[in-house]
């Protein structure tokens, strides 16, 4: 037998052979890296919430006998399935604001996302475009410098920006101003609603607010119309077809004593039962600590249907007010550290109160919101926790913290996505999801292969969000159409807003060369006058108009005596003509 025939192919073990097909290339051209997405959705796993689910199962486990495994491991199954019942486990981070975060919404889609802060900025945020190493707004907007009617240097913070619950294509944007704006879902402004005369003492015949406005809310079935809360001590209802002047206004009479029968309006919301059949209701709350019900199908609104003057503490600003599904219950956060649940139908003494730490007053707008269905009621804390409360007795039912050391603001459970959007502020946007039991937005973007990463994805180092250049471009001055550069911030002198733009020199006839003195009298007339004394020159022509007067010369031989009739002292002028009547 030939040593071929000796050789045993057995002998080579199959190691071997497992490193060599991992060796050899199994297809021609370059390879691209696959993308773990289960790593990708682990990185965003909680370690808090991790640990409070580790915790929950070893507090239900009990002892470790045999006999009681049974019934121990009910008790686990029990606890995970109430705390799968929140997508609280994984979390993306957007930290894009440069301070506290006001307001948070989604559309009804969950396809976009605004929020907006104090720095006075409004940002959107498409899920659509957005992988795990972008995450950030395709839109930064100032609502003040988008209004052609306002001064380029005017802006305030945002206190309410908000998706209408039907609509999609419209937002409602109020800032520390008396007019609200109507916002479409690009950023650009659709209406600015009318301010009224701050010198009219009855706020029935105003047009508009006098006085800033602190919050808003959508009707929760009309697309086109909304209703603001203002410092002035009125609610106001808008249509927004017409930017003229509001459709209703709802004047508060304060009872307190000193405050002249008006109070600042510091929350409000609109709600209706789900079937539609029944009245939509307003809810608003006054700085005197009164609470308000109003029936919202069209008026009047001469007296509220229900109120209670002692609802929170006075002169305490209650920052968030929500009407549940049904229309039944509404839940207050007053700045007096209380929390009340109220029943529309009794609407005198709270059922439930419990205490929660406010901070309202370093943040008026935080909120308090009932989540889908009305099931549970999303709360934040001073500390960074996001509280979940069972709408029977307020009690927490599961406390988690999203920015531990910074307050959280807002709060919000989109129904259709099931994930949480909360806003603290440090000026960071959490989104909170379960990648199983979360659809859309934050669960699609975790499975997305991450973009490859440049310098030019970290916008804050390479673009110039308020003219939309790069930090290394070039701009030639000239180089636009004088349309286009009114429009980008340059004046119609050629002086640019932007102190990294310079400035469009006038022409004149210095321009181009330096001429001499002389040249300078023989092409510009009069040239020399712009250095002499014009008194000088003028008192040099005084004795030769004495001599030979110009525009007199004429009566020197007819009048050359000026005669005027001579009264002694002692006569009287004469009477003037009477008036005949």
């Amino acid at each position: 037998m030939s040593d071929i025939e000796d050789f045993d192919d057995d002998s080579r073990g199959s190691g071997d052979e497992a490193q060599l097909q991992a060796y050899l290339p199994s297809s021609f051209g370059r390879k691209a890296a696959e993308t773990d997405f289960e790593a990708q959705i682990e990185r965003t796993r909680r370690p808090a919430w991790k640990a409070a689910t580790d915790e929950a199962k070893k507090g239900k486990g009990g002892d470790d006998d045999s006999d009681s495994n049974s019934d121990s491991g009910s008790d686990i199954s029990d606890d995970e399935d109430d705390l799968d019942r929140y997508p609280l486990s994984h979390e993306l981070v957007f930290k894009t604001h440069e301070k506290a975060v006001t307001s948070v919404s989604l559309d009804p889609n969950g396809a976009r996302m605004v929020t907006g802060s104090r720095d006075c900025t409004v940002k959107l945020y498409d899920f659509a475009s957005m992988t795990p190493t972008t995450l950030r707004a395709f839109k930064s907007v100032d609502p003040w410098q988008t209004t052609k009617a306002a001064s380029t240097t005017e802006s305030h913070p945002v206190n309410h920006v908000a998706f209408h619950p039907q609509a999609a294509s419209v937002m409602l944007c109020i800032t520390a101003h008396p007019q609200a704006k109507i916002l479409s879902r690009d950023g650009e402004v659709l209406t600015e609603f009318v301010k009224g005369d701050m010198y009219l003492r009855d706020m029935r015949n105003t047009k508009g607010h006098v006085g800033e406005i602190a919050t808003g809310a959508w009707h929760p079935t009309d697309r086109e119309t909304c209703v603001t809360a203002g410092a002035d001590s009125t609610l106001r209802i808008w249509d927004v077809n017409n930017k003229r002047s509001q459709r209703d206004v709802i004047v508060f009479k304060s009872r307190a004593a000193g405050l002249a029968g008006r109070s600042r309006m510091t929350a409000v919301a609109w709600g209706a039962p789900p079937s539609g059949a029944g009245d939509t209701m307003l809810v608003a709350a006054a700085l005197d600590g009164s609470l308000v019900l109003y029936s919202g199908n069209g008026g009047p609104y001469t007296r509220p249907s229900a109120e209670v003057r002692d609802a929170h503490a006075p002169n305490t600003w209650t920052s968030g007010i929500d009407i549940s599904a049904d229309g039944r219950m509404v839940v207050t956060r007053g700045g007096d550290g209380l929390i009340k649940l109220w029943d529309t139908r009794k609407f005198k003494q709270p059922l439930v109160t419990v205490s929660h730490a406010s901070t309202a007053d370093r943040f008026p707008m935080s909120s308090i919101r009932y989540g889908p269905n009305s099931t549970s009621i999303l709360v934040g804390s001073v500390d960074g926790s996001l509280h979940v409360l069972n709408p029977g007795n307020l009690r927490p039912e599961v406390v988690t913290p999203v920015t531990p050391g910074s307050a959280l603001v807002v709060a919000e459970w989109h129904a259709k996505l099931n994930q949480v959007v909360t806003g603290s502020a440090n000026g960071e946007t959490h989104i909170l999801y379960d990648p199983e039991r979360s659809l859309r937005a934050a669960a699609d973007i975790v499975r997305r292969a991450p973009k490859k990463r440049h310098i030019d994805d970290d916008s804050t180092l390479t673009m110039d969000q308020s003219v939309g250049i790069s930090g290394d471009n070039i701009v030639v001055p000239g180089s636009q159409p004088a349309v286009r550069r009114r429009k980008d911030g340059v004046s119609n002198t050629g002086k640019s807003y932007d102190p990294r733009r310079p400035a469009m020199p006038q022409q004149t006839p210095f321009m181009h060369n330096r001429p001499d003195e002389k040249s300078i009298e023989k092409n510009i007339p009069l040239s020399r006058m712009l250095h002499e004394d014009p008194r000088e020159e003028l008192l040099k022509y005084a004795e030769a108009a004495k001599k030979d007067p110009i525009f007199t010369a004429a009566y020197r031989d007819t009048a050359p005596v000026t005669e005027y009739a001579e009264l002694s002292d002692d006569e009287d002028a004469p009477d003037k003509k009477r008036v005949k009547r």
